[in-house]
């Protein structure tokens, strides 16, 4: 490429061949003109063919040895060699739709003074099993229920600009050498510093990712609730509102924690009092999050939703797991940075 280009799409890429084709045909189908785009592929220490592909279709690639440090070391390195003023991230799961690089200019035409924007998974998720699309659906329903000006970022479709991109710092690839909350995080600096990020939920991209319910559980638990935890405890924002920590998610893990409680009470002491409270609790967070349930039903039918419920739960009690686990991590973490208390002489 010789002219320089408006934006330029980020795709750090680790052992995708199954979907970085798609990914990329995806990119490379959408309406913006080609000229008008570069695309920069990071390849993080791949052991299979994807590369192979990728090479192919990149403007730039950067292949990286010494085995992989994660998607947010991979794309400070794609940022690196960025030719624009618009850095845009895509996830190598991600197949974008036509509009969704044309949008994410538009936005910065229409507003300058705008550090970043992203989007949304769609409401068509590739992988067919149940826990797969629960898991894709979930996301695009919280995405399009919180469109507007956001506190965070996402970075599996998300664009930000130089200035707020290298102001912040980039992503934090030495707190997060795996795919964690490194794009929420980065998100949380940019604010700091004024930046102003939009959340267009029309800007969609199909989630490849097919998900099994234990490695749900462990993504939910150690790589997104106790870093999410142990990040808002550290910024005093344990009682702010986000993405998926607004007041509804809050009264939800409440509720579940209740519950577990009342459980336990239950078999132990053979109360069916504290049965009966367990069983209102389900009953509460049910009315808590009707909306959803209703969405669910509405978009995949009344017995989706139905086995929505029990996930909610799960889900909520991962939550109160990884809430108790990244407080007390956070309260250890403090006591050994304690100063030194000095006696008078």
């Amino acid at each position: 490429m010789t002219a320089i280009p408006l934006l330029s799409v980020v795709v750090p890429v680790h052992n995708a061949q199954v979907t970085i084709g798609k990914c990329l045909e995806a990119l490379l189908a959408n309406d913006l003109p080609r000229s008008q785009w570069e695309l920069i592929v990071v390849d993080d220490s791949s052991t299979d063919t994807g590369p192979s592909t990728a090479r192919r279709s990149a403007d730039d690639y950067i292949q990286l040895e010494g085995g992989p440090r994660g998607p947010a070391y991979a794309r400070n390195r794609g940022a690196e060699v960025a030719r624009t003023n618009i850095f845009c991230f895509v996830d190598s799961d991600v197949c974008v739709h036509a509009s969704a690089l044309s949008r994410i200019l538009d936005h910065f035409s229409r507003d300058p003074g705008l550090s970043g924007v992203f989007g949304s998974y769609d409401d068509r998720p590739e992988a067919p099993g149940f826990v797969s699309q629960y898991r894709n659906l979930l996301h695009h329903y919280i995405h399009h229920r919180n469109g507007g000006e956001v506190g965070s970022f996402w970075a599996g479709c998300g664009a930000l600009t130089r200035t707020a991109f290298v102001g912040a710092g980039g992503f934090d690839h030495a707190r997060y050498p795996r795919a964690q909350i490194e794009d929420v995080e980065l998100g949380y600096r940019v604010r700091d510093r004024g930046g102003r990020i939009f959340l267009d939920p029309q800007i969609q991209g199909t989630h490849l990712k097919e998900w099994r319910l234990a490695q749900m559980l462990r993504v939910d638990f150690g790589h997104r609730g106790v870093p999410w935890m142990e990040l808002l405890l550290e910024r005093g924002q344990l009682f702010g509102s986000g993405l998926s920590i607004g007041a509804q998610e809050k009264l939800s893990v409440a509720l579940v924690g209740f519950f577990l409680l009342s459980l336990v009470a239950a078999l132990l002491l053979g109360s069916l009092a504290s049965l009966a409270v367990a069983g209102l609790c389900v009953v509460f967070l049910v009315g808590v999050n009707r909306t959803l349930l209703v969405w669910f039903a509405r978009v995949r039918g009344a017995w989706f939703a139905v086995r929505v419920i029990p996930m909610l739960v799960l889900y909520h009690a991962t939550n109160v797991a990884a809430a108790l686990y990244g407080f007390g991590l956070h309260a250890l973490g403090r006591l050994a940075k304690k100063p030194e208390v000095r006696v008078p002489r």
